[in-house]
């Protein structure tokens, strides 16, 4: 087997997933709003990026943010064209003209080197099959003295829980590779020239029926979804705040480093 194959089936993968579910997306109010948003659009409105790329974009909610906040230029990319399509459409209805759009996989970009100022990626990582390569060629378009930040859902610490998170996410998408630990992003971005500066971390709840729909999640996945959840140990259960339609919480993070002059 060529080394090609895995990444080429792992990235037709993603596309069918979130191709089919673009439109979703753009309206979840777990993606479309939050306080890390809000957080954005003040960090351009303060700091005024000439040029950023939102790194696996989605239906755009990232690129949005920056714009609204006084970003110059946002690069929105992302391997689904019909994320791509949806960004547009919604750029133009919100009046942002300086949001573009490129598609491409994260672990190969086609931009120059220090070319952009900020690196974003939100919600995205935990879908992309060469992690340190994404971040290699992110640490390689940012200029010296950009920087990175990442918001993702993230792992807990402890192996059991990071098991259980791992089994209901692949469970719930089949395009899920992996959350990873506040702890492995540290390392993962100090590995690749990045100084991490702050990680923030907060509980993000996930009503259980929008989570699979939005997935478009078949009914044999809904079913062992609950059986897992119906099955874990007491301290999973209290970790999670599991509810009695399974709806539950998870970490998410904020990690945020810059790239030394």
């Amino acid at each position: 087997m060529s080394k090609q194959e895995p990444a080429a089936g792992q990235h037709t993968l993603v596309t069918r997933q979130f191709g089919t579910t673009a439109a979703a997306y753009l309206t979840s109010g777990v993606h479309a709003a939050g306080a890390d948003l809000e957080r954005l659009a003040r960090l351009a409105d303060a700091l005024r990026p000439a040029r950023v790329l939102d790194l696996g974009c989605g239906a755009g909610h990232v690129s949005y943010a920056l714009a609204r906040g006084g970003a110059g230029e946002v690069v929105a990319y992302d391997l689904a064209q019909e994320m791509l399509t949806v960004v547009a459409t919604e750029a133009a209805r919100r009046g942002h003209p300086n949001i573009l759009t490129e598609r491409g996989p994260a672990e190969r970009l086609p931009f120059a080197a220090a070319s952009f100022d900020w690196v974003v990626s939100r919600y995205s990582a935990h879908h992309w099959l060469d992690l340190p390569g994404a971040l290699a060629e992110g640490a390689r378009v940012c200029k010296s003295g950009g920087r990175c930040i990442v918001i993702d859902v993230v792992a807990p610490e402890s192996p059991l829980l990071d098991t259980v998170l791992q089994t209901v996410e692949i469970l719930r998408d089949p395009s899920h590779v992996r959350d990873h630990r506040v702890s492995e992003w540290r390392r993962l971005l100090a590995e690749v020239g990045f100084t991490v500066t702050e990680s923030e971390s907060w509980k993000l709840p996930m009503g259980f029926d929008s989570w699979v729909g939005r997935m478009g999640a078949s009914a044999e996945r809904i079913g062992a979804l609950h059986m897992v959840f119906a099955g874990l140990p007491a301290e999973a259960r209290q970790y999670f705040s599991v509810a009695a339609d399974h709806s539950f919480s998870i970490d998410s993070a904020w990690i945020e480093g810059f790239k030394p002059t």
